[in-house]
């Protein structure tokens, strides 16, 4: 535990790290790619140049400055982050690595201003913080391993099936190459994949959502098709490279972005391949619960993926409505969409949504900050509110309209 002196010394940092977090995490990557360009492999390259992962880890250390004293409020912000780690297998012995490029990051953005008690007492911090990581991502690692079908590490998996869902998402039905039962999971969960593109400089790591329930004898991705975007490089080449019989490197499912444990109605709102951890916990939610409502929101019924299997989890009591951006001329309201253009609130008031139902999201980012800001003039609870996002919480909620 940080003495009381570091704990005020990090606190007072706090409001320098609110201007100046993005600069020093820019700094730090950029640091610890070039002594250590072997964890290119692990990090998304493609968020490091859009900036997504030194805005997140930035709004990481911001935090842990003012909530230094009570810890316990980064409760779900360690445990996002653990199982993010634990999903790349990342090893204990990678931490003093990050603290000491880090505090190097610190002293070179902050110059004079970061004084030798600063950065004592921020490397005293940190390696609180670390023992936090590393005790959780062991935890996480043991009781996978300990699993049926658990393992540490990634294990080779080979494709089975590739079945096209709608016209830009594929799915790709995996086994253990080795012949052992796949790993179980929890609804929601994602895993990593890495694999290697002719042609890159490093490996490609990353997470996909698992699609389907968790009681086969497979694992299923389905992967979006970034047509004409330069930063899809892993998804299209999954899409054109990857065959049955193909064999790909997966870790142990994880993520915390799971089916609570309720009473209240459950809604689910997805727009585009967001429907992928959604459709996994409906498939879960229908075996507890009767009241249940999933809105799918897709451009139109070209894009619009897995209808039959939604349409087979849908009880008497419950719904499922779908609303398309930008209907074909051959889409019918009433028939293949009940709701035309953006989703808005009217639709939750018209299919008489309380707002004490819990709602779980996901899909493009402006989608979600837009389903966030109606939940929020609705005065839906926080607790009520469940959501997947890579980055700071702040990019969603600003800019409400």
């Amino acid at each position: 535990m940080a003495s009381k002196k570091t704990i005020e010394i990090v606190k007072s940092t706090a409001p320098v790290l609110q201007v100046h977090g993005e600069a020093i995490t820019k700094v730090f990557y950029e640091i610890l790619f070039d002594k250590h360009p072997e964890l290119k492999n692990v990090f998304n390259m493609v968020n490091q140049k859009k900036g997504t992962q030194q805005r997140a880890l930035a709004n990481a250390v911001f935090q842990y400055a003012v909530h230094i004293e009570k810890l316990e409020m980064l409760g779900d912000a360690v445990e996002l982050i653990a199982q993010k780690h634990a999903s790349l297998s990342i090893p204990k012995e990678a931490y003093p690595i990050v603290g000491e490029n880090l505090l190097i990051a610190i002293k070179k953005v902050l110059g004079d201003a970061a004084t030798p008690e600063i950065i004592d007492a921020w490397a005293e911090a940190y390696g609180d913080l670390a023992v936090i990581f590393v005790t959780r991502e062991e935890e996480l690692y043991s009781s996978r391993e300990e699993s049926i079908g658990g393992f540490r590490g990634m294990k080779e998996f080979v494709v089975t099936q590739k079945i096209n869902e709608s016209c830009n998402i594929t799915s790709f039905y995996l086994k253990r190459k080795d012949g052992e039962p796949i790993p179980k999971f929890i609804s929601g969960q994602y895993i990593a994949i890495t694999i290697e593109i002719p042609g890159t400089a490093h490996k490609h790591t990353r997470n996909y959502s698992l699609s389907d329930s968790n009681d086969k004898d497979y694992l299923r991705i389905s992967v979006k098709r970034e047509e004409g975007d330069p930063n899809g490089t892993v998804s299209n080449y999954i899409h054109s490279n990857i065959e049955v019989g193909s064999v790909l490197n997966l870790g142990m499912p994880s993520g915390e972005f799971v089916l609570k444990p309720t009473k209240n109605p459950i809604v689910f709102i997805s727009g585009g391949v967001g429907i992928t951890p959604l459709l996994s916990m409906l498939k879960a939610a229908t075996k507890r619960h009767e009241n249940i409502t999933f809105i799918q929101c897709a451009l139109n019924s070209d894009y619009q993926a897995f209808d039959a299997e939604i349409n087979d989890q849908i009880s008497d009591k419950s719904k499922f409505v779908k609303v398309f951006d930008l209907p074909l001329a051959s889409d019918v309201l009433g028939v293949n969409y009940d709701y035309k253009g953006y989703f808005r609130s009217e639709i939750l008031s018209d299919l008489g949504i309380s707002r004490n139902s819990d709602f779980y999201f996901c899909g493009p980012k402006p989608f979600m900050a837009n389903i966030l800001s109606i939940l929020d003039d609705l005065g839906v609870k926080n607790e009520n509110i469940n959501f997947e996002f890579f980055g700071p919480f702040e990019e969603l909620s600003v800019g409400k309209s």
